[in-house]
């Protein structure tokens, strides 16, 4: 079976800022560019929360309809949404694990939720996701620490820099900033 996957999602969080960016590659398979331009970052709930989400297609926008579910059902309480769809994958009511793991931010949280339950605050304000994660996530770190850049400008030049390392990512790139 042909899976759509590979993206990359980075977040920063710096001087009361936080911005997302994604690329927009999808991949079929392991060895197929199936479309460069999808947007995988954007704003939901009246534009007060922004998410950009990565791995499998279906599961990702499953992981990202079920969350927007829940921040409505607690009028857009960030950290309540994502504990209470975590608890409901912990206590299997949503009938299996998804392939896919999401950032999401408001003015006051950074957290990144993944299909199988899990909710992490990541450390230092920056956080990334998916094929290219770890790079981006290397770029971003040394960027926040070492130049005066905004939030919006390190997560773009730090998904730059992982679309020239890692093939399943491209610089097709998508920011929010809330």
């Amino acid at each position: 079976m042909n899976e759509f996957r590979g993206t990359t999602i980075c977040a920063v969080k710096k001087d009361g800022k936080t911005a997302i960016a994604g690329d927009g590659q999808v991949t079929l398979s392991e060895s197929v560019i199936f479309k460069n331009n999808a947007v995988k970052v954007r704003r939901i709930y009246n534009g007060k929360v922004i998410l950009g989400f990565a791995g499998s297609v279906s599961d990702a926008f499953t992981l990202t309809e079920r969350f927007e579910e829940m921040l409505n059902k607690y009028s857009g309480n960030l950290m309540r949404s994502a504990v209470e769809l975590a608890e409901l994958w912990r206590l299997d009511k949503l009938g299996r694990k998804l392939e896919a793991m999401m950032i999401t931010a408001d003015k006051e949280n950074l957290l990144i939720v993944s299909g199988s339950g899990e909710v992490i605050e990541p450390d230092g304000g920056v956080c990334a996701i998916g094929s290219g994660g770890n790079y981006a996530l290397a770029a971003a770190r040394a960027l926040r620490q070492e130049t005066d850049y905004s939030a919006e400008e390190i997560a773009t030049k730090a998904l730059k820099i992982a679309s020239e390392i890692c093939v399943f990512t491209n610089d097709h790139i998508t920011c929010e900033t809330i």
